[in-house]
């Protein structure tokens, strides 16, 4: 998925970052992210837009980032890294499809996205950031608006929500995403299957929809654990039982506790980073990419890897 090339060198990224001004777009390595990224994000926001050479979809997303920062005027900074050069960087945060960004302030991840998105969602992006742009349409508030009150409990308004920007379109994959999401969270398993089902050919490949599918194959194996209460009473015996806190992280994600799930992996990469071969961190992962890189307990719990992985 990030290629097999490990030169060393940095490819030049695809598009005008020179045009633009080093001031506010550059490229950065493996050795300089920290001071491009970690410590300039104490100033202001900083984009790291993650792209490799082959990537098709890395290429349409580049002059529309770039055209976006510029419009923000130095509000906020765009960094590229070729992950076929440097790979690592994207291996720690979690990086399994490409072009993603992810946004970082305060020296720590805050938000990102995936995909080559239109210019108008990573105008609202970028104004979220403080960037000053223009917000987001009437379908993108909607969809925002049910996550809302999806997170807040009230499942018969959030899918009113994006049942309206079915009728509008029909094939939007956040909003079927989202409609599956909701019968997952509902313990349907085979009700979200059917919404999946609704997805265009096209759109299979959707970030949302890829995160969906992620989510099922995690709840299947989370119902295979049974009760959180018994792993609990296990962990309390024994802190340092790797496995059973790995369980029960399994256990909690499958029973939607996620900020919970996310703090039992990162103990683990804390107390031992190399356990069942970094496992813990690769489930993490696997549950940032289930969750969606907006949900709160991946924002959190990228931070907390993120300080723990670089401190």
């Amino acid at each position: 998925m990030f290629g097999n090339s490990m030169t060393g060198q940095a490819t030049p990224a695809p598009g005008t970052a020179q045009q633009a001004g080093a001031d506010l777009i550059k490229e950065t390595t493996t050795a300089t992210f920290r001071e491009d990224v970690i410590a300039e994000s104490m100033n202001q926001p900083v984009l790291v837009d993650f792209w490799a050479p082959w990537c098709g979809p890395c290429k349409q997303l580049t002059p529309v980032i770039e055209k976006a920062v510029t419009k923000a005027a130095g509000k906020v900074k765009l960094v590229k890294m070729n992950i076929d050069d440097h790979p690592a960087i994207a291996g720690q945060l979690g990086i399994q499809s490409i072009p993603a960004v992810i946004a970082f302030s305060q020296g720590q991840p805050v938000d990102g996205f995936m995909g080559a998105v239109p210019e108008s969602q990573i105008d609202a992006f970028i104004a979220k950031l403080g960037g000053g742009a223009q917000g987001p349409s009437p379908v993108e508030q909607a969809l925002e608006e049910a996550h809302k009150l999806a997170a807040d409990g009230d499942v018969q308004g959030a899918a009113q929500l994006f049942a309206a920007v079915l009728q509008q379109e029909n094939d939007n994959a956040p909003a079927i995403a989202g409609m599956a999401r909701l019968h997952l969270d509902m313990q349907d398993v085979e009700g979200a299957r059917r919404f999946l089902d609704m997805t265009p050919e096209d759109k299979r490949d959707d970030p949302a929809i890829v995160a969906v599918r992620k989510a099922l194959e995690l709840a299947e194996q989370a119902g295979k654990l049974g009760d959180t209460a018994e792993l609990e009473v296990k962990l309390a015996a024994d802190p340092d039982d790797h496995q059973v806190r790995f369980d029960l992280a399994t256990a909690l994600a499958g029973a939607n506790r996620r900020m919970e799930a996310a703090e039992h992996l990162v103990e683990i990469v804390k107390r031992d980073r190399e356990w069942n071969e970094d496992g813990a961190r690769k489930q993490l992962l696997e549950f940032f990419e289930a969750w969606g890189p907006k949900d709160p307990a991946s924002i959190a719990g990228r931070r907390k890897l993120s300080a723990v992985l670089f401190k």
